[in-house]
This record gives structure tokens, C-alpha cells and sequence, in this order.
């Protein structure tokens, strides 16, 4: 199976704090990396956790608040540093190339790599990526600014031979290993059945930060195996939430609960809780299967 795996840099809402930092992630998927958001500190992060900068070529930027993309200029300069020569193609709001542009110009005139801006719309979801294994779409949220989460999901693998093989073998389509090569796999008796066990492996990540309680993003992130929602502040600061446009802990838990996912990470957690537990009690007493994000966390998919 494809490697597929989250690490998360930094967790923590628009005050940093030491225990969680700034929002950022790194989506390990077959040795090639993509970060989402990049706050302030996070090529430190990214060091920390023995990633590889010559892997990262992508990088996702949910929207344009400073917590999720200070840190974009520093790495930026960093990897000239490095004598990279490979593009980095940031995807943004179209605003994002008028603002970082000059700065670029300004501080980082010397490196020796392009850096190509790719904008889309943040206000419907689109396919903004897309290779041989993988598709990334925008999730349109809510929140102050223009603002998207992001989901991954891997392309349908064609059909393993060895597994066909197996299940014909076990429906008694044919007798032995040693006649397959003969067997004609247009054969109208591989069932259904067989071919859902061969081919139904996609698996999907959606990131949704920052946003308020937004039911619009149900359909997009239906039945995904991680969903990281933030879960920025408890119930009885719902009031907060709203005039920030965050979410609390139940609502994320209600999102994943009416979104029937596997399993639900929470973070961009409000530096006014001294610890994240009592988040966590109260999203699990909606959806059970809910874990608290930590930074250097890693999340295999």
C-alpha cells in the first residue's frame, strides 16, 4: 500500500504558543511532500521532524491570515539556501501573489528556483492538483477572510493482478495458479464483488481550518478516513467562536459525525485553555473516535 501519512507541524490558533505552534502540515504521500498552511516557525518544525525539503514541491494555502502563512518567506529563502533548483508552486487565494511577490523579489532576489503561484477560487470546490496517484481539491469554508480546506484523495489503483487471481481462484473460476495467464479477465463471470475487492482502495484526508460550523462542506468530506477540523474553542465560549468565525469542539464533532468519517483529529486550538482535554471529552461525547492534534504528531492514513 502507497505510503500515506499526515505529520503535523504546528496546531495552535493565531497566538502562538511553545506547546503547539502555528498551523502547518506536511501530507507524506509516496515519498512526495505537500504542506498545507505554513505559519510562522514551521521550517523549524519540518527540520525537527527529519523531513526532506527536497521533497516538498507543493505547498497549500488555506487562506490569508498571518498564523498560516508568515512562515512562507522564511522557508522560501531557506530553500535558496539550499541551492535548490526545483519549482515550488504555491496555491492560494489570487491575492496571495500581489502580497508575497515583492517580498520575494525584495529578500529573496538571489535564489536560484522559480516560484510559480497557482490561484483558485475560494468560493467553490475545484481540483487544484492532480498527477498519477492523487487528486487535491478546495473545500470552500467559513470564516473572516476567503478561506478553503483541502482534500486529498488517492486515485482508484487498477486492479491488482495477484488479488484477481486470488478471488478467481476462491469463486472457482479457475482451478490453478498455473492456468491465470490463460484466463481471459474479460470473462463476464468475475463478479461485482470481485471487482469492488480489487479496485475500491482510496483513501482521503480532509483538512478544514479555519472555519465556523459550516454543514455546506458535509458533502465534500463524506466518508474520508482522517478529517482534521479545528476546534478552536469549548461550547461555553460558543459566543467567541462565532464573532471569530471558529468553531468549538462539539461542532467539529458533529461535522464528522454527520459527515460519517472514520476518524477525526482536532486542533488550531485558542491558547486560553491551559490544556485540551476537556476539548477532547466534549468532542467525543458527540463523536467517540476523536483525537487531540499535537505538534511532531504522525498520522498514517
Amino acid at each position: 500500500m502507497n505510503q500515506f501519512e499526515i505529520n503535523i507541524l504546528g496546531c495552535g490558533s493565531a497566538l502562538s504558543f511553545i506547546k503547539h505552534s502555528l498551523s502547518s502540515q506536511i501530507i507524506n504521500f509516496c515519498g512526495k511532500l505537500y504542506m498545507i498552511d505554513c505559519g510562522e516557525g514551521s521550517q523549524f518544525q519540518f527540520r525537527t521532524m527529519k523531513l526532506k525539503f527536497q521533497q516538498l514541491n507543493h505547498i497549500f494555502i488555506s487562506h490569508l491570515h498571518g498564523d498560516h502563512c508568515f512562515g512562507l518567506l522564511g522557508l522560501i529563502y531557506t530553500l535558496g539556501l539550499f541551492k535548490r533548483t526545483t519549482d515550488l508552486c504555491i496555491y492560494s487565494h489570487p491575492e496571495a501573489k500581489r502580497l508575497f511577490q515583492p517580498l520575494i523579489r525584495y529578500f529573496c532576489k538571489e535564489i536560484s528556483y522559480q516560484i510559480l503561484f497557482r490561484s483558485f477560487d475560494p468560493n467553490c470546490s475545484e481540483l487544484i492538483y492532480e498527477d498519477q496517484k492523487l487528486n487535491i481539491f478546495t473545500i470552500p469554508l467559513k470564516h473572516r477572510v476567503p478561506t478553503v480546506g483541502f482534500l486529498f484523495e488517492e486515485k482508484f489503483k487498477k486492479p491488482c493482478v495477484n488479488i484477481i487471481q486470488e478471488m478467481c481462484i476462491q469463486n472457482n473460476l479457475i482451478k490453478n495458479t498455473h492456468k491465470f495467464n490463460d484466463f481471459n479477465l474479460s470473462n463476464k463471470k468475475i463478479t461485482q464483488n470481485i471487482s469492488k475487492k480489487t479496485t475500491n482502495f482510496s483513501r482521503k484526508y480532509a483538512y478544514c481550518s479555519d472555519t465556523m460550523y459550516h454543514e455546506k462542506i458535509i458533502p465534500l468530506i463524506t466518508n474520508v478516513d482522517l478529517l482534521y477540523h479545528e476546534a478552536t474553542f469549548k461550547s461555553e465560549d460558543l459566543v467567541r467562536a462565532k464573532k471569530t468565525c471558529h468553531s468549538s469542539a462539539k461542532q467539529a464533532a458533529l461535522i464528522a459525525k454527520f459527515a460519517n468519517v472514520k476518524k477525526l483529529v482536532i486542533g488550531h486550538f485558542s491558547a486560553r485553555y491551559s490544556d485540551e482535554l476537556s476539548l477532547l471529552k466534549e468532542a467525543q461525547e458527540i463523536f467517540p473516535n476523536t483525537i487531540l492534534a499535537n505538534k511532531f504528531m504522525v498520522l498514517p492514513i
